[in-house]
């Protein structure tokens, strides 16, 4: 199940309150400035900082290219 246009609109990152990418196919939201992805589990994304996880440039850039499609 997809998120919502409205939750999506809403949530932001808990570091620093920016935007999120959302990728429905891989189900994770992407801070790209920070390089941080939050994972999506049961439908719920999980926003806790202590859970996400900080991508190195070349995972990076593969998740940029995915909503630069």
């Amino acid at each position: 199940m997809a998120l919502s246009q409205i939750l999506l609109e809403v949530l932001a990152c808990p570091l620093d309150k920016g935007p999120l990418l959302y990728s429905e196919e891989e189900s994770f939201l992407y801070n790209p400035r920070l390089k941080r992805k939050y994972g999506i589990v049961d439908d719920i994304p999980v926003l806790l900082v202590e859970e996400s996880e900080v991508v190195d440039d070349r995972e990076h850039e593969r998740l940029l290219s995915l909503f630069h499609q």
